[in-house]
């Protein structure tokens, strides 16, 4: 461990990199998930008297609590909206600029919080939840492909895993924020809900002082000597020759070849494997049962004997809880690796979700099982921080090559939005029908998605996006290599080539023979049978 933090110190504008886009990209994320918490009672009645005032309608308690879904769901669809957008805008502009240019898209919304109650208009707020989501969805994607192909090969794992933690964070600077003594009073609340743009003018005034991505202006634009400028900015005065070989062997596999689109990449048979690993990684970091449990947190607090007006506090603690789990998973995770840390933490949560289910239910009759829930609690939230949270969102920058990175992220983005909102409207009735035993539930998706990491995925720790696709190849080939391949990948490459050909997945369109010598070894595994 000491090790890579001493080569991430070594870097210093990487970690300021980290910091910039941390508090422009997924804090944004995790601050506004948690902000419409605290201030919820104040807004349904600004949405009351406003009705009662501007059109004479009193709306019953059931109206008001529809509008307020609307309000919180909003925001999961303008994040839908900017996922489908992220992938041409990091593309066609460039990672930096995408994030530039995305913060002011932020500020427009901040400002419309902030002048929400002034101008009594509760439709002020629901359209700059919108503009939030579309903000946030446009984030996620350019935050998470700027850091890793910004970070050395070897920190990569550890850069990618601040993507999580600043959205921990940012839940928990929202919790913070929200108690009585900062934001969380009649008068103060839409300044926690502008918040946001005080995020975006940080990263703002800062970012333009990093470089643009070595790997897009290399990859994308063609550009090696700004290319080189970047990595020397990025990393200092070092010998990074080893990655810049990699890329440019990576350019010489991919020359010709444009970025595809998500359709595309849906259609690649040579990828399913990576794709397969990216629905189910963002389908379980959604419905893995995190949003249940911070739900049921007040529940479990309350018959633990916290009283009423303590529980915004004690709640405080969930949330401290992933942030301080999250930076350790950042500490440990190049050791580790990332299947490792998947496949632990869906069981760590599996066993946490049966447990919980069972002191939820008995709670009433035994007097000390609601502390053993709250204890159940913080597990859940230790295993979910340490695993899926820090180790999903980087994913499809590791596992795809530059041109389908971009279509990945977006497929990951959009399940995840798709997700929340789903969560959002389904969960309230199926809590209200099946109270602890929704967990269940959840539970099937924590078992499902750890058999496919264990059995489906492999160890991608410190490996180039075409040593991965190799990887994949290797696990899921169901034939045995012939006798007479077992040589030297190059020479039976260069020395047969009217027998065999070797289909990289870069080279699966003209089905010739990979003559890329770096890329044999993935040429290896993916061939087809005797002319």
């Amino acid at each position: 461990m000491l090790q890579y933090l001493t080569l991430l110190l070594d870097c210093p504008v990487v970690i300021a990199a980290i910091f910039i886009c941390g508090f422009g990209g997924t804090f944004q994320y995790g601050f506004s998930v948690s902000a419409m918490t605290s201030p919820s009672a104040f807004i349904k009645q600004l949405v009351g008297e406003v009705c009662q005032d501007r059109y004479g309608v009193h709306l019953q308690e059931w109206q008001v609590s529809l509008i307020w879904s609307f309000l919180i769901s909003i925001y999961c669809i303008g994040g839908l909206l900017g996922s489908l957008v992220a992938a041409p805008l990091v593309t066609r502009l460039g990672r930096k600029r995408c994030l530039l240019l995305n913060n002011f898209v932020t500020i427009a919304g901040a400002v419309l919080m902030l002048l929400s109650r002034t101008a009594r208009s509760f439709e002020m707020i629901m359209v700059a939840r919108l503009i939030y989501g579309i903000s946030s969805g446009i984030g996620l994607s350019a935050h998470s492909i700027y850091l890793v192909e910004c970070a050395p090969k070897r920190l990569r794992g550890m850069v990618g895993v601040t993507v999580a933690t600043f959205a921990s964070f940012g839940k928990f600077f929202a919790q913070l924020l929200g108690i009585s003594e900062f934001f969380g009073t009649p008068e103060k609340w839409p300044w926690l809900l502008g918040f946001n743009g005080l995020a975006a003018l940080l990263q703002l005034v800062t970012l333009p002082f990093l470089p643009e991505s070595p790997r897009f202006l290399l990859l994308d634009r063609g550009d090696q000597q700004a290319c080189e400028t970047a990595l020397r900015k990025l990393w200092g005065d070092k010998d990074y020759s080893t990655e810049v070989e990699e890329m440019l062997e990576e350019k010489a596999a991919l020359e010709g070849v444009r970025s595809h689109s998500v359709l595309e990449l849906i259609r690649n048979q040579s990828l399913r494997w990576q794709l397969l690993t990216i629905l189910v990684g963002f389908t379980g970091l959604q419905l893995c049962g995190i949003n249940a449990v911070y739900f049921y947190c007040f529940e479990v607090f309350r018959a633990a004997g916290i009283q009423e007006h303590q529980l915004r506090y004690a709640a405080l603690g969930t949330g401290l809880c992933e942030c301080l789990t999250s930076l350790a998973c950042f500490m440990i995770i190049e050791n580790t690796g990332k299947k490792v840390l998947m496949l632990r933490g869906y069981v760590g949560m599996s066993v946490v979700l049966i447990l919980l289910t069972i002191t939820i239910y008995f709670q009433e009759h035994v007097s000390w099982l609601p502390y053993c829930s709250m204890v159940l609690v913080f597990i859940f939230i230790f295993w979910f921080a340490s695993g899926p949270a820090g180790a999903t969102a980087p994913l499809p920058g590791e596992l795809f090559t530059q041109q389908y990175k971009s279509a990945a992220y977006t497929i990951g983005c959009t399940i995840s939005w798709l997700g929340l909102f789903a969560l959002g409207m389904v969960f309230p009735i199926v809590e209200k029908h099946l109270h602890g035993f929704c967990f269940l539930i959840f539970l099937f998706f924590c078992v499902s998605c750890g058999l496919f990491f264990k059995f489906n995925v492999p160890e991608i720790k410190n490996c180039t996006a075409l040593q991965v696709a190799a990887e994949f190849q290797k696990m899921h080939t169901k034939q045995e290599e012939p006798k007479h391949m077992k040589t030297d990948p190059l020479t039976f490459f260069t020395e047969t080539p009217s027998n065999y050909a070797g289909v990289h997945p870069v080279c699966a369109a003209d089905k010739t023979i990979c003559t890329h010598k770096a890329e044999v070894s993935t040429c290896w595994t993916n061939f087809l049978q005797p002319k």
